[in-house]
Order: C-alpha cells, then sequence, then structure tokens
C-alpha cells in the first residue's frame, strides 16, 4: 500500500471527501518519556508498537508543551490546551519555606475541562488507572496515581483510599494481578508497567469503558538513571511494549477490536545531561533566596528543574528586584550564559507557561537546573533529562493510533500535544469546545459515498 505523507496544509476538510469518525471505543496510553525512536527504529524492541506505526496512523514526532514535564503534559493530553489555560504549570506546587513533597495529584487543581468530563457529560463509560492529576476526576472506573508523603514507596494504601467506586483496587487484584506487594507499584521495577497493564486489561474485558486513559511510568524512571541510550533502556522500552501488548490482547477478549480506537502517546522526550546549574544559589548570594533561619525572608527563586527554572517573585509588582535578577544574568560569565536561554514573560505567555513566572531559564542540551539554595551553583551529574523548551527533536514524545475511525499506512510530521484531546473527543462523537488543538482529517478513515 503506498504511504500517504500529510504536508502543513493538507488537514483541511474537502466537502465531501470525509465525514465525521467516529469509534465506541477509544483507549489512550501514555508512556512516560516516550519518544518517536522506539517505533521509527526497528533496533528497539517494540513490536506492537511498531506494528502499529506500519499498519495505522504515526507522527515523525510530537512538539510538547513548556515545560516538557510529566504532570503539565498529561493534563494538555486530556484537555487539549497549554498549562496557563489547564492550571498545571509543574509537577509540583511552589512551596518557598520548604518544600512538602506534594504534587498537583487532584483533579480539582485543572481550570479546563478534560475529556473526562466530556464523557461524563454525554452519559459514556469512563475508566483510568495511574493517570497524573486523576485523583477525584469524574471517571466511572479510577485508579489514580497517588502516593502518600509519609510512605511514598508503597502506593497501595492511598491508592485503595482514593480509587472509584471505592473497592475497585481489591477487586482488580481479585480478578487482575493477585495480591500486590509495594514493589509492584514502585516505579524503579519494570513489573509496575505489568501491573497497571493488567489492571486496564480488566476494566476492558469486565466494564467496556468508552474512554480509557493508562499511563505506564517506568521508562522515564529508567532514562533518568542512565540517560537516553543506557543500558536499561532497551527493557524499560520492551516491558512498556509488552503492557501494550497486554492491553491489545484484553481489547480481542473483550469482543470490541473492531470498534476501538487505540492511541498511544506520551509527555517528552530525555536529553543526555552532564553538568547540572543551581540558579537559586546566585540568588542566594545575592540575598533574594531567603535563609535557613528565616525562609520567608525570600524576594525571589526559581521554580522547577530538570531543562528549565521559572522567576517566581515573592511581589509580583516588585520591580526592582525583578531587575537585580535580570542584571545578574547578564552579568555572569559569557561562557555560563550560553548553557541556557532566557525566556521573558512574553515569551512565556506566547507559549503558554505559567502566567505567574516573570522569567524562565532552558538549558542547552547536556545541562539541566536544580532548585537548591546551596552548595555549588554548577557541578557534574549524570542520567537524563527532560523540562527543556520544546524547540528541538530530542525533547519531542510520539505518537501511534491504530483502529476505528482512523486511518491506515498514514504518515503525518510533527503534531502538537494539545491536538491529542481534540482527536479522541472527535473519535467519540463528544465535544471539547474550548481545546485548542487540531483535528487532522487525514488521521482518519475515509469513507466512500
Amino acid at each position: 500500500m503506498k504511504r500517504i505523507i500529510l504536508t502543513i496544509g493538507a488537514y483541511i476538510l474537502l466537502t465531501g471527501q470525509l465525514a465525521a469518525q467516529q469509534a465506541k471505543y477509544v483507549v489512550m496510553v501514555s508512556i512516560d518519556g516516550f519518544r518517536p525512536d522506539f517505533y521509527l527504529d526497528s533496533r528497539w524492541p517494540a513490536p506492537n508498537m511498531q506494528q502499529i506505526k506500519e499498519k495505522g496512523v504515526h507522527a515523525t514526532g510530537v512538539r510538547g508543551i513548556f515545560p516538557t514535564i510529566t504532570y503539565p503534559s498529561h493534563t494538555t493530553l486530556i484537555t487539549g490546551v497549554a498549562p496557563a489555560k489547564h492550571g498545571i504549570c509543574y509537577n509540583t506546587p511552589f512551596e518557598p519555606e520548604g518544600a512538602s513533597g506534594r504534587w498537583y495529584s487532584e483533579t480539582s487543581h485543572i481550570k479546563a475541562e478534560t475529556l473526562w468530563d466530556a464523557v461524563h457529560k454525554a452519559k459514556l463509560i469512563s475508566a483510568s488507572v495511574s493517570w497524573p492529576v486523576s485523583v477525584g476526576a469524574p471517571v466511572d472506573y479510577n485508579i489514580p496515581e497517588t502516593f502518600s508523603l509519609t510512605n511514598p514507596g508503597d502506593r497501595r494504601q492511598p491508592t485503595s483510599e482514593q480509587a472509584t467506586p471505592k473497592g475497585l483496587f481489591e477487586e482488580v487484584q481479585r480478578y487482575a494481578t493477585g495480591e500486590l506487594q509495594s514493589t509492584d507499584m514502585n516505579l524503579r521495577y519494570l513489573g509496575m508497567n505489568e501491573t497497571l497493564s493488567r489492571m486496564a486489561a480488566y476494566l476492558i474485558t469486565r466494564y467496556k469503558p468508552n474512554l480509557l486513559t493508562v499511563h505506564l511510568p517506568c521508562t522515564d524512571e529508567v532514562q533518568h538513571r542512565v540517560g537516553r541510550e543506557g543500558a536499561d533502556v532497551a527493557q524499560a522500552v520492551a516491558a512498556a511494549d509488552h503492557g501494550i501488548g497486554t492491553i491489545l490482547e484484553a481489547i480481542e477478549k473483550a469482543g470490541i477490536k473492531d470498534s476501538t480506537a487505540i492511541i498511544i502517546t506520551g509527555d517528552h522526550g530525555f536529553v543526555d545531561v552532564h553538568t547540572s546549574i543551581s540558579p537559586n544559589v546566585w540568588l542566594a548570594e545575592k540575598g533574594l533566596a531567603g535563609t535557613t533561619a528565616d525562609p520567608g525572608s525570600w524576594k525571589a527563586l526559581f521554580h522547577s528543574g530538570g531543562g528549565s527554572v521559572f522567576l517566581k517573585l515573592k511581589d509580583k509588582n516588585d520591580v526592582k528586584t525583578l531587575q537585580q535578577v535580570k542584571k545578574m544574568l547578564s552579568e555572569l560569565p559569557a561562557g555560563i550564559q550560553k548553557l541556557f536561554t532566557v525566556l521573558d514573560k512574553p515569551a512565556l505567555e506566547k507559549v503558554g507557561a505559567d502566567p505567574d513566572a516573570m522569567l524562565a531559564l532552558s538549558a542547552v542540551q547536556g545541562i539541566a537546573f536544580s532548585a537548591a539554595r546551596t552548595g555549588d551553583a554548577i557541578k557534574a551529574t549524570s542520567g537524563g533529562a527532560h523540562g527543556y523548551y520544546p524547540d528541538f527533536r530530542e525533547i519531542q514524545t510520539g505518537f501511534i493510533a491504530i483502529g476505528a475511525g482512523l486511518g491506515k499506512d498514514v504518515t503525518v510530521p510533527v503534531i502538537g500535544l494539545e491536538d491529542v484531546a481534540p482527536l479522541i473527543a472527535k473519535l467519540l462523537g463528544i465535544s471539547l469546545e474550548k481545546a485548542d488543538g487540531v483535528v487532522y482529517p487525514g488521521m482518519l478513515k475515509k469513507v466512500s459515498k
């Protein structure tokens, strides 16, 4: 079959060529740290991903949001809008007087309509497994991504308490996974992907949700430890691919293969790093970051980490401190200034980043940021990082899709992360009116007159 290549303008709908496309069921699997080369390069052990790529629709890459980190990205996947609109700008809240370890786990923090909202409104059935920012979501069968601050290594109790309906976590253990140990839901072990995929498979066969969202996180954890090409990455990719196979088999067992669309995507790519910069150390040297004895005396701090940090002011109208920070950055040695780009507030507004940030620093490849306020400002590091400004290939995530309502043997160039939610809404025939993404008709199944 001749491969279809869509150019930038090819998404325009030509009257009569395409009709509204729908699937009765949609399964969206997010692989954390998902890179396009996992399906574009046959050397990776990912036969299920590569078969979907060959037979269905795939993008050569997916441009992420800023910052390219997990929780904001997954919220864009479920809303179709940037962080400035959906409100989840970071993984963790800004806590200038001491980080608690808390993450943005509760859906109540999301300010935009989600696919879960739209499915609920349409009186369809939804399910979710380990999706970020899903605690309390309007999901019929929800096993959220959550942990306790007192014992973060054992997710079982908080998952049981926050799953809906009550007893669902115990139900999936009884019928799908067996009694779980703490290590079965620990990011360090690839078996977590197996645990989550079995949960998803059970929900498919037992409840047949119209929308199922699943997050497989372990590929991210491994790449943080060993980088893009480390020895353990291939095993992590194989584990994620096996999880996809478990879900595909469940769809077939449930007898809904012909009416189901499967979308595999992710949140960000990865960059190998060798050097870490802690710009809060520079602020501390200027007396702006507060002190251990008086943490409330801070005036300016950089938040987040990895590929970028965002400047927060205690007083948003403190022009003097802002100018002091800008002057500090401009007076750094030329060699250090080459290690990152300074993004001003208009640039952040344009890309839909945190509206409360005064400016941001985005590192070049090889450099990562830390939020530390003490120690050396520049030091050696290793492994992999993400969170960079989404303007280069290595930080892109991937997209492959197959099944009901979707085209066959279709290649599209780079799409945006915000384009995924509108496509799912289109396939399900539901409304997600305020999404900013584009539905490309060339991805959809053509219907003859």
